[in-house]
């Protein structure tokens, strides 16, 4: 199966570093759920707003610009009927598509959702150690 990304979820990924953009769009091309993509770069000025309401803990946020410019983590979401999705089940239906993705086209990635002390959903980022 394969879905079809947005014109926007497309314009969204064009500040996410390539290899990232590469696991988002390999991932809509296998997926059997719909998504959309939410974020990907983000000012300091966002950055301290989320941290402020709780939805984010830290400002090295991979979704800052690095040193070319580009954003190392995406969030995106399930689409049910059109409309985004915050049911956590659909995440986890979704976390495996995109692990998948990123096998496929040999680029690690690590997923919120999977994180101990602040499950986060619809973030995924490229591993520090690999992508500083």
């Amino acid at each position: 199966m394969s879905i079809v990304l947005s014109q926007r979820s497309k314009d969204r990924l064009q500040g996410a570093h390539p290899d990232l953009a590469r696991v988002i769009l390999r991932a809509a091309a296998i997926s059997s759920v719909d998504f959309t993509v939410l974020e990907v770069l983000r000012t300091v000025a966002r950055q301290k707003q989320l941290v402020a309401q709780g939805a984010s803990k830290t400002m090295n946020s991979r979704h800052l610009p690095g040193k070319d410019g580009l954003s190392r983590a995406v969030d995106i979401a399930p689409m049910i009927g059109g409309k985004v999705s915050w049911d956590w089940p659909l995440y986890h239906k979704l976390a495996p598509i995109i692990k998948q993705a990123a096998a496929d086209v040999g680029v690690p990635i690590e997923w919120g959702g999977d994180w101990r002390s602040f499950a986060d959903g619809p973030h995924w980022q490229l591993p520090h150690g690999k992508y500083p």
